[in-house]
């Protein structure tokens, strides 16, 4: 009787929590059907509203009204309050888009500026249409097929050398095959040249140069990630092997990333098939996705180095933290951007799309690098970086601790290298870039690029050349200077403190002649830069600037010393306890 007691009410209890469970998921269905009814009638109501607005105001506004630049506005403003990788694109700006992945355009491979109220050009691409035909940095373009290139419409408030800038530019693409007339201005020619053009498909290199940087270590420089970008790593480092490297650096500073999918094949170029490098988590859980290598390592065992910076940011902090978690490379540099968020492309009636921040990603160690929250804003509406405490430590393949929360931090940290703002002040005014021009006029060619240097007489010159320009820069201590000064006035501690003031005012005073001396270095570096790449174009650029670099000079100490670098990649020594 007891047991046919404990069955039944053992029947009563699985009968009565079943039907509670039954009506809590119910429950539950009806509360998850009601939010979704309100978040559908959100969507409509909003939009119903956004519509409503247009239409009164192309109705009732004083002035007329450009529709589509009105509603660009309020589109743009409102993904920049989300992130800033969450972008609209138009069918024009699809154009654009496209190149950005697929690193291809059909033009005449040059790249210009607007410079001296006229468009120059600042940049050839070996070997194509442009410097085929002829055409020289330095020069200024005047016309195509005819038609003016020194003017330009431009909507208002767009800023007039961008506006000339882009009318140029799109002048200049077109159909691979066709032929244009560019008729230029060169310096030191009278007359107007004119030179026949015939576009090309233009297919910019991920990696723009690789090499050999001590008699055994090589080097990879990637500078983006478009869909061809592992297929050119594979062929840069299979080529570097036939010459005998036996370590290799890859170069992902100021390597702002791209399509994720390329990051995983590279990482896969030196890791074994099966190896999870990347999971992405997000909203849609259906969408979650876990990445592995797929194909066998090219070069599983080779000694890496990876170069880093502030400017490797996305799918480099990819290649970068999964090398990291696996153990397989050392990092070298700077802590990387801190991108840690995925973005993937829908599209948008008129043949637009919307890029739009899905997911989060995660390398092998668990950590998310993403340094910024931008679902917690400021009341000013600004966003911080997650600060270091804050943050969470995981580990490497070898219990190595490493954080998330702050980019990836490289394992041998190199001094931030000082900029010298005379040098950025003589870039952006085109003083070094048409003391070049000038300079190269009766000058056919020039030494090596790795070897090469400008003597002090040329630079005595440059010194001279500098002096007859217009040429202003501000020092910013003398700005921070001036800021300093009204703190203390306003906290009543200038007066005690006015004579060391004026002798450090007397010393900040900007002096031409002595700046040019003292920053001599630094100075002839950017201008032996600026002339090996006339002669030599980007890939002499980098042989002469590989020569100087801190960053490849450490990387090539690290991999010439074996025991220091598998230290590095080793799990780290446990101190021994006190008794």
């Amino acid at each position: 009787m007891k047991n046919i007691l404990s069955a039944s009410l053992l029947t009563i209890l699985l009968s009565v929590s079943t039907t509670v469970f039954s009506q809590e998921k119910q429950s539950v269905g009806i509360d998850e059907k009601n939010k979704n009814q309100q978040r559908y009638f959100d969507i409509n109501k909003n939009i119903d509203i956004y519509s409503n607005v247009l239409r009164e105001l192309d109705l009732f506004y004083v002035d007329s009204l450009n529709l589509t630049k009105t509603a660009r506005v309020g589109i743009d403003n409102m993904l920049k309050s989300l992130d800033p990788y969450t972008e609209y694109y138009n069918e024009d700006d699809m154009k654009d888009f496209t190149i950005m992945t697929t690193g291809e355009y059909a033009g005449v491979g040059a790249s210009i500026a607007y410079k001296d109220s006229m468009i120059t050009i600042t940049d050839l691409f070996e070997g194509m249409p442009a410097d085929k035909a002829g055409l020289k940095i330095g020069d200024a373009i005047l016309s195509i097929d005819g038609q003016d290139m020194t003017v330009c419409e431009k909507e208002e408030g767009q800023v007039y050398g961008q506006a000339l800038s882009r009318f140029v530019s799109t002048s200049l693409k077109g159909q691979p095959g066709s032929v244009i007339a560019i008729k230029v201005q060169r310096p030191g020619e009278k007359k107007p040249l004119e030179y026949k053009v015939t576009r090309e498909k233009i297919v910019m290199e991920a990696v723009p140069y690789y090499g050999l940087v001590a008699s055994n270590v090589g080097y990879i420089a990637l500078s983006t990630f478009t869909d061809k970008s592992a297929s050119e790593v594979k062929i840069a480092l299979q080529e570097l092997e036939t010459q005998g490297i036996t370590s290799l650096v890859l170069d992902l500073r100021q390597n702002g990333g791209g399509i994720l999918e390329q990051a995983i094949q590279i990482v896969n170029l030196f890791v074994p098939r099966g190896k999870e490098v990347l999971s992405t988590k997000g909203k849609i859980k259906q969408w979650d996705r876990i990445y592995r290598t797929t194909l066998d390592a090219i070069d599983a065992d080779i000694p890496l180095v990876v170069l880093v910076d502030r400017g490797s940011a996305s799918a480099s902090e990819i290649v970068a933290g999964a090398l990291q978690d696996m153990d397989r490379a050392v990092l070298v540099g700077e802590r990387t951007f801190g991108k840690g968020l995925v973005q993937a492309t829908r599209e948008i009636p008129y043949g637009g799309s919307l890029k739009v921040t899905m997911s989060k990603y995660y390398i092998p160690s668990g950590r998310c690098v993403q340094a910024i929250d931008y679902s917690h804003r400021n009341s000013d509406g600004s966003v911080g970086r997650i600060p270091d405490s804050l943050t969470t430590v995981f580990r490497t393949a070898a219990g190595r601790p490493v954080r998330d929360g702050g980019g990836v931090s490289p394992d041998i940290a190199l001094e931030d290298e000082k900029l010298v703002s005379i040098s950025l002040y003589m870039e952006n005014q085109y003083i070094i870039f048409d003391w070049v021009t000038k300079w190269m006029e009766n000058r056919k060619t020039i030494g090596e690029p790795n070897k090469f240097t400008i003597s002090d007489a040329d630079y005595e010159d440059f010194k001279t050349f500098v002096k007859s320009k217009d040429f202003k820069y501000d020092m910013l201590s003398d700005k921070n200077l001036k800021s300093l000064k009204e703190i203390m006035e306003f906290e009543g501690y200038l007066d005690t403190a006015s004579e060391e003031i004026k002798a450090l005012e007397a010393k900040l005073v900007p002096d031409l002649n002595r700046d040019l001396d003292t920053f001599k270095e630094n100075i002839m570096k950017h201008i032996n830069s600026e002339i090996v790449k006339r002669y030599y174009y980007k890939k002499g650029e980098y042989a002469y600037t590989l020569t100087i670099d801190n960053g490849v000079e450490k990387a090539v100490e690290v991999l010439n010393d074996q025991n220091r670098y598998n230290k590095i990649l080793s799990a780290p020594q446990q101190e021994d306890q006190p008794n």
